[in-house]
Formats: structure tokens, sequence, C-alpha cells
């Protein structure tokens, strides 16, 4: 072998040297890199969960068949802290007052061990929803001001005089089988489940503080969308029913504080 040719030879053993170290080092990198980008990503899911969006669990049939049982929901956490204010009709989250959970929730069975941690973990940074959370589920009859009653001739419940066309109701429900009529605090919201015949609403808290309306800073978020299972996959919108109720206020008339109530809650 010449001179020059060992010289080249030699020059393409250091390039393939060099080429195997460089490797290396990027691997090195690589691998150094993952633990930060872990952490980045678990930092990202927590803020998501606590500020923006958070996944729950639906443990009882009280929204049927609009929500059911085992049914996984997105909640919009974000616009609140904008100052966005509850609205007629809306589906929301809302942390349990005190005794409501106890008359509906149903508990999942229990998972494996190995399983069971994994969830926990996944509940923890937000990519699950806890079974545990002690939260309930509802749609907004009545806000501040508003005055809700049940039942008309034809059995609907009105807000401020203006009856509800209410098809999201349970097929086979009656709008409500308790008759009362509230006048909600400012502040406040009246709610009630769509399956009417199986939701320890506002109306089966009717004799308490507040007339079973629950405080607006209490409410999590807005349920926006049935994001698990896909065949359940639906948004969660506003009634029309609930644009053509006019404000109390419009009403032109000051709302009743008194209430009846003729059957008990089935």
């Amino acid at each position: 072998m010449s001179g020059d040719e060992a010289q080249e030879a030699g020059g393409r053993a250091d390039r393939r040297r060099l080429a195997r170290k460089v490797r290396r080092r990027r691997r090195t990198r690589r691998v150094g890199e993952l633990p930060l980008l872990v952490v980045v990503a678990l930092c990202i899911a927590l803020i998501l969960k606590t500020f923006l969006v958070q996944a729950f669990f639906i443990p009882s049939g009280s929204m049927e068949q609009t929500i059911r049982i085992g049914d996984r929901v997105l909640v919009d956490k974000l616009t609140p802290w904008f100052g966005s204010k509850v609205e007629r009709g809306e589906v929301v989250v809302f942390k349990d007052p005190g005794g409501w959970l106890g008359a509906e929730s149903v508990r999942p069975a229990p998972d494996p061990v190995g399983v069971k941690q994994l969830k926990q973990g996944l509940t923890f940074i937000g990519l699950l929803p806890s079974a545990d959370e002690q939260d309930l589920i509802k749609r907004v009859i009545g806000v501040g001001g508003d005055t809700v009653k049940c039942c008309d001739a034809r059995g609907r419940v009105s807000v401020n005089g203006s009856p509800l066309d209410e098809p999201y109701v349970n097929p086979g429900n009656v709008p409500s089988e308790i008759r009362f009529e509230v006048h909600v605090p400012a502040g406040r919201i009246f709610v009630m489940g769509d399956h009417r015949a199986n939701s320890a609403d506002s109306r089966y808290h009717l004799d308490e503080a507040f007339q079973g309306t629950i405080d607006e800073k209490d409410v999590v978020g807005q349920a926006v969308v049935i994001a698990w299972p896909f065949g359940h996959w639906q948004r969660l919108e506003q009634p029309a029913t609930f644009r053509m109720v006019p404000d109390q206020a419009r009403a032109g008339r000051r709302a009743p504080r008194r209430r009846r109530r003729a059957a008990s809650f089935a």
C-alpha cells in the first residue's frame, strides 16, 4: 500500500471513529434530556388540569340520557377566570354543597393492584378522571334573580314565566314530580338533573338554606363535551329554549319568595 493510500485509509478510519463518537454523544444527550421532557410534560398536564380543562368521571345516572354512568366529560375551567358567568341551560360541575353526593353516587368496582396505582398517577396529572372527586354534575335551570316554577297547566317548568321545552329530559320522566316556586338569590344557581326521577338536585333540598340553590363560587366549570366512550361523543350546548327566557329585570314583576311542595321526591 502506498503512502497516499495508507493516509487515505487512516483518514477514513478517523472519520468513522469521529462519526461513532458523535452518534454516542447524541444518544447520551437524548437520554439525558428525557427526564427533563417528562417533567415538562407533567407540568403542562398539571397546568391544563388546574386552570384549563379537566376530565370528570360520571358515577350516577342523574343526567341520563344526556350523560350516562361511566361517561367521561371534559370540563372547561378557563372561562370563569375571565369573569364569565354561569348561564341557564349549561351543564356544570360543582362541589358538593354538603350531603348531596350520598343520595346518588355509585362506586366503581375496585381495580387490581398495579392498575390502581397506575390510574392514580394518571389521575394526578389529569390524564384520567378521578372517580373520587366530591363533585356533582347538573343542568343550570335558573340564575341569580330568576324565578323558577313548576308546574304550569301543561306540567312544564318555567323560568321568569317562560315555559321550557326540555327534549333533553330522560324519556318517561315528567319535568318534575315536585311542585315548587323558587326565587334564585344573586350569585347562586338552581340546578336539575336531566333524569328528573333519579336526580337529588335543587328540588330535593328546597327546605335547606337558600332553597337548594348553589353558590356560583362552588362551580368548577362548564361541561363542554362527552369525550369517552367514543360512541357517546357529543358537545354539550345550551338548549335553544333557554335563549327565550327573559331576564327578571325585563319581566317587569317582583319574584315571589314562597314555594309549595306537594309531592315527595322519588
